[in-house]
């Protein structure tokens, strides 16, 4: 009920503060000897309220009235109660810079310096007196407050507005390594399966004629089902998220059995990815160390992990044979340029002047702070 008469954002940040703030004007004008009786002090503090309760739900033309309204009111406060009253002005700076439209914004800056200069002239008689050591830095103050909020509040929706990005990016992301996922059970494992059901009824057609025969269908049969149940289980794996370091570390292993050594290298601060953009990048250092295992006849490899302009590199070199022609038409680079592609990211080849070859995986960074998402 309570969230009905009160907008939650304001609930949640400054409740505290717009109660003390409130208490202290009614208090400081009821308790001011004044020649205003205490009918019209009521009336005048009830106004205030309406225009305050006006400006806690209203980013329209109907904030600019309550602001312009509240200026008036804090003038009179300032005439016949203490001038000191005028700083309740940064009641007034603070909604206007929540305005949807710039130019109501302008318009009640405007509104606050007329509140300050008729003040002057009510009390001391000339539209400038308000020029002392004291008054000059309240009134730059409420005049600059709005610009300030503004500046705030654009920064707070850009940054929910990358955050919504960002959560629509990871689900298409999701949706298209699902539909490739599908793929390759559609193009691997369609075919596998295929083969199984032929070479078991060939099988079942030989077992009274040639046993020899059939027991050799068999076996064959048992080992496409291995690698059947191996692709599976290697498609279930890149559903799940995938460590970038823990990779490294797996690629490592994997490389010293075949006495391939690695060196790792580490090249500006490394930024918080998100789970989807980690086990891509993860998964395609799979995939380009596979071909290095199963194509580049390396002795060496390096991994340099490098993030600069928000920009974070993955690269993968070797010492190998580097036939770059034969590696741009396998499957495994195909999976890595698919993957970083849909990270809005680029893959580059290169084939190195003495020999071996190069993987460059580059995505970019939306915020450049540690911690951030992609």
């Amino acid at each position: 009920m309570f969230r009905k008469i009160y907008p939650e954002d304001q609930i949640n940040n400054y409740l505290i503060i717009d109660v003390i703030v409130i208490v202290s004007l009614f208090y400081n004008v009821l308790s001011v000897d004044s020649p205003v009786p205490i009918g019209v002090s009521l009336s005048l503090l009830a106004a205030f309220l309406f225009t305050y309760y006006m400006m806690l739900w209203y980013k329209d033309i109907r904030l600019l009235f309550a602001a312009l309204t509240a200026c008036f009111i804090f003038a009179l406060f300032a005439i016949f109660y203490k001038p000191w009253l005028l700083l309740y002005g940064f009641i007034v700076s603070d909604f206007l810079g929540r305005a949807h439209a710039k130019r109501l914004m302008w318009i009640g800056v405007v509104g606050l310096f007329a509140m300050h200069i008729s003040t002057a002239y009510a009390l001391y008689g000339h539209w400038f007196t308000f020029y002392s050591p004291v008054q000059l830095p309240i009134l730059i103050l409420q005049l600059v407050l709005p610009f300030m909020i503004r500046i705030r509040e654009k920064s707070k929706l850009l940054k929910e507005e990358l955050d919504t990005a960002n959560q629509k990016l990871e689900r298409y992301i999701q949706e298209e390594e699902r539909h490739r996922i599908a793929r390759d059970l559609h193009d691997t494992l369609g075919q596998s399966l295929t083969m199984i059901t032929m070479k078991s009824q060939l099988a079942t057609r030989l077992v009274e004629k040639d046993a020899d025969q059939a027991k050799k269908e068999m076996t064959e049969v048992m080992n496409t089902s291995r690698r059947v149940l191996k692709q599976v289980r290697e498609l279930v794996t890149t559903m799940k998220f995938v460590s970038l370091e823990e990779e490294v570390s797996h690629a490592k292993e994997i490389l010293s059995l075949q006495n391939i050594t690695l060196e790792v290298i580490q090249e500006g601060a490394t930024p918080q990815l998100l789970k989807v953009a980690e086990s891509m990048l993860a998964l395609s250092l799979r995939e380009a160390v596979t071909n290095i295992i199963k194509h580049s006849r390396a002795t060496h490899c390096t991994i340099v992990k490098e993030y600069a302009n928000n920009e974070y590199k993955l690269q993968v070199i070797d010492n190998g044979i580097g036939k770059i022609d034969q590696m741009q038409t396998g499957n495994g680079i195909t999976s890595i340029r698919e993957r970083i592609h849909l990270l809005q990211g680029n893959v580059c080849l290169t084939s190195l002047p003495n020999g071996g070859m190069s993987i460059t995986m580059t995505i970019p960074i939306h915020n450049a702070k540690r911690g951030a998402t992609l």
